[in-house]
């Protein structure tokens, strides 16, 4: 079972920007494709982005609008989410996940705690 863990989270003003890092335990990390969801209170968690295993594809979910970018780098078992020009919108708990390439979250069978974000208006 990998582990996941997830930091990088905080408050920021809208239009600013964070790089969420997700660090993953094990030597297979080079294998997974990876995602990274969110959770806003009362809501569902929805998919934001993903990348496959060798970081050659990665695809987002429309509200992104070419504002966040999902890459890795192997040789230190690390995803990453870079997020610009934030909206208060974007507040949630962000996760990122080992699946399937896929949009669903039952796509994806290892999850990390999670890393709040938090942007003010």
């Amino acid at each position: 079972q990998v582990q996941l863990v997830e930091s990088g989270g905080g408050m920021v003003q809208a239009g600013g920007s964070l790089r969420l890092s997700c660090a993953a335990s094990g030597r297979t990390f080079s294998t997974y494709n990876m995602g990274w969801f969110r959770q806003a209170p009362g809501k569902e968690r929805e998919f934001v982005a993903a990348i496959r295993w060798s970081g050659s594809s990665t695809y987002y979910a429309d509200f992104v609008e070419g504002r966040f970018t999902i890459s890795r780098d192997n040789a230190k078992n690390t995803v990453y989410l870079q997020m610009n020009s934030l909206k208060p919108e974007d507040t949630a708990v962000y996760y990122c996940a080992k699946g399937n390439f896929g949009r669903a979250a039952i796509q994806y069978d290892s999850w990390g705690q999670g890393t709040q974000v938090t942007v003010s208006s």
